[in-house]
């Protein structure tokens, strides 16, 4: 396997400097994986310095306070990424004695750490020869191979897995092999305009000899991401907003934001808002004007909410079902997630 040698040396010349490769513990590198999970480099780095210097070691993060946790994470997106974070640092303690474990198999049962994490745990961190396959990875192998199967399918996922298990045991190096190739699909191998002409292992490109770097990775088209429309209300009080948490079994489980109601086909926000806040927060609301919209797009479905400026009559509290709290809108220790954050923006900007 020539290109394995060039693929080594280059990765050491011309590797990026972050802050989990300077210091590589274990624990450094799990966490530095899970956040590079559907999130870019340049965007993780400040939030792994945050969050490791808050909680340094296994036992700070399985004694932490979840909200603290996720008030961390707040603007990473992927919330469960962070409560799984915080459930696998109890396990290790509880199982593992505050170590993760240095096997794949025994990573891989942890919770949070499926086939991907669990490899670039094991390689990085302890040197165990699993191949890493990502998404930069399966671009790298499809054009250096020119494979023609759709990495949009698991099937395709394992079979780059079980061809590049031989090239990864060769390498002599687990870990500098999957960074490199982590890092060349980063860097040069890119999803368009390759930089070909600097690529290590371009001697070696099948796809490049024959032509067809630009028709290759293979890969089927999603489908259409849904929308909703939502209503928000922001009811403020002596300075204060009022915030209701979502239940913390579903999605963006345990953050906090404005109450929100699901819009029917066709339904004005404001009627929306009329029909569902009273079992919401207990109490009758006024709906007054309309302050703008803000939307927001996640991994499954896009959203646009129409945000109301709204009111408590008389001295009614609200009492709901879920927790509630008044906060100071540019000062809150309760985590939000980016729609919140946006709907705020829309009275403290």
């Amino acid at each position: 396997m020539p290109w394995i040698s060039p693929l080594l040396e280059w990765f050491r010349e011309h590797q990026r400097a972050m802050p989990w490769r300077a210091e590589g513990t274990p624990y450094r590198v799990w966490i530095s994986e899970i956040m590079l999970q559907q999130t870019q480099v340049d965007t993780v780095i400040p939030y792994f310095e945050r969050f490791v210097a808050a909680f340094p070691d296994v036992q700070a993060l399985a004694a932490a306070d979840e909200q603290k946790v996720l008030k961390l994470w707040q603007g990473l997106g992927y919330y469960s990424r962070a409560r799984n974070l915080h459930r696998c640092a109890q396990v290790v303690l509880a199982e593992h004695g505050g170590e993760l474990p240095a096997d794949y198999a025994a990573l891989m049962k942890l919770p949070g750490l499926g086939a991907y994490t669990a490899a670039a745990v094991a390689s990085i961190a302890f040197g165990q020869a699993v191949p890493v396959v990502d998404g930069n990875v399966l671009r790298v192998t499809s054009r250096l191979f020119e494979l023609e199967d759709d990495i949009a399918k698991p099937k395709t996922r394992d079979a780059v897995f079980k061809r590049l298990s031989p090239a990864i045991e060769r390498s002599g190096h687990p870990s500098d092999f999957n960074q490199a190739m982590m890092e060349l699909g980063a860097l040069v191998c890119r999803p368009s305009s390759p930089t070909c002409l600097l690529c290590p292992v371009n001697a070696h490109c099948q796809a490049l000899a024959t032509g067809r770097v630009d028709e290759l990775p293979v890969k089927t088209k999603g489908k259409a991401v849904p929308h909703k429309d939502l209503a928000a209300a922001l009811i403020r009080r002596d300075g204060q907003v009022l915030l209701v948490q979502r239940p913390t079994d579903g999605m963006l489980g345990g953050l906090w934001e404005l109450p929100t109601v699901e819009r029917r086909p066709r339904e004005a926000a404001a009627k929306a808002l009329a029909r569902a806040l009273p079992a919401l927060l207990g109490a009758d609301v006024a709906i007054e004007t309309s302050l703008g919209e803000v939307r927001h797009a996640y991994s499954h479905f896009t959203i646009t909410v129409a945000v109301h400026a709204c009111e408590l009559p008389g001295d009614h509290d609200a009492s709901g079902p879920q927790p509630l709290a008044w906060v100071d809108p540019t000062a809150t220790d309760q985590p939000l997630h980016k729609a919140t954050i946006k709907a705020l923006a829309l009275i403290t900007d």
